[in-house]
This record gives structure tokens, C-alpha cells and sequence, in this order.
């Protein structure tokens, strides 16, 4: 156990350092392994990577930045009430994670409108990652859960959305990675704005 939280903190040093991807799998004896080499053959959970929202050094004005409104609002509504959430939340986390751009796949494999990852895709039984309904459905399930995960802190369920729901439960905090942190406080600022609306 001390191991491999020594290991999860150095990769959290070197990540930040270097902006890295963390890969968190499990090894052939259980064991937690947390490392910026993405493992073969080997399921594995991105812990950071690429998305709308997440760059530190982003010029866009996120106070004033175009809100989507009208895009999904059935697929949205449908979604919020059976999972019960803040429809607004939804609309937030599809903006920061892919601007609305159901074609947007990062780097690390992220699909859709809240770049479902193949594993995250499979746990909540989506298929089609790239359909709008089949994903916002799926997102916020995952959403959902996460939020129940974390007793309705929305800023640890946001976090656990972008950098992984094991390391946030680690921490029992936001982690101290410029691009999650980046993150989860423009989901707030986008939230805000889209529940005015």
C-alpha cells in the first residue's frame, strides 16, 4: 500500500512537470501500478489526458464564452432525469470535455460529447460512442455515479470525471495537476453560467 502511494506521488510530481498521461492498471499479482507508459494487452484507465477544458494556459474567456443552449436538449433533459442531475451540470461537463463536437476524440482515445473512454463506454453500456444520445446518456450515468461516489461534491465528481475516480478517492481531494485543477473550475464557472440561462 505505501508503495504505491509513494509511486502514485511521484507520477503526480512528474506529471506535473512534464504533462504526462498517468495509466493506472492492475498488474498480474493485483497490484495497483500507476506509470506514464501505456501498458499492452493490459486494460488501463487514463488518469490525465487532453480535453477542451483542461489546458492551463487556455486564452478562451470562460466567463464570456458562447454557451450551447438549444444543442441536445432532449437528449439532456432525458439524461438529467433519469439520473437525477442538474441538467445545466450536463451541459457543462459536454462543453468543457468536447465543446460539443460529437465527432471529438483526444489523443488517448476519448470519444464524443463527454469523451467516453472504451472502458468507461463498456461500464455503462454504451456501444456506440460516437452516437449523441447513446453518449450523453452513458456520460452522465458515469456523471451520476461518480457524483453518488462522492456524496454530491460536485467538484471531486468533476475531477474523478477527468482524472480518474481512484485517484480523487486516494486523495479525498481535487489533484494538484494544473490540468484537472483547470478543469473542474471551468465546469464550475460553465455550470453557473448554463443554470442561468
Amino acid at each position: 500500500m505505501f508503495t504505491c502511494l509513494l509511486v502514485l506521488l511521484c507520477q503526480g510530481v512528474f506529471a506535473q512537470e512534464s504533462k504526462e498521461r498517468v495509466f493506472r492498471y492492475e498488474d498480474a499479482n493485483g497490484v495497483v501500478v500507476f506509470s506514464d507508459q501505456q501498458p499492452k494487452n493490459q486494460s488501463f484507465e487514463v488518469l490525465l489526458y487532453d480535453c477542451y477544458a483542461c489546458n492551463p494556459d487556455s486564452k478562451v474567456d470562460w466567463h464570456n464564452t458562447p454557451l450551447f443552449t438549444e444543442q441536445y436538449r432532449q437528449e439532456i433533459s432525458l439524461a438529467a432525469k433519469q439520473h437525477q442531475l442538474d441538467p445545466a451540470l450536463i451541459r457543462a461537463v459536454i462543453h468543457a470535455e468536447s465543446a460539443f463536437n460529437p465527432a471529438a476524440r483526444s489523443r488517448t482515445g476519448a470519444v464524443g460529447l463527454m469523451q467516453l473512454m472504451p472502458a468507461t463506454a463498456k461500464e455503462v453500456g454504451v456501444s456506440n460512442r460516437y452516437n449523441p444520445s447513446d453518449n450523453i446518456e452513458g456520460g452522465s450515468r458515469y456523471l451520476a455515479e461518480l457524483m453518488q461516489r462522492f456524496h454530491g461534491n460536485m467538484q471531486l465528481a468533476c475531477a474523478a470525471y477527468n482524472a480518474g475516480p481512484t485517484l480523487v478517492s486516494q486523495l479525498g481531494a481535487v489533484p494538484d495537476y494544473p490540468e484537472t485543477q483547470s478543469y473542474v473550475e471551468r465546469v464550475q464557472i460553465l455550470w453557473q453560467r448554463y443554470r442561468q440561462q
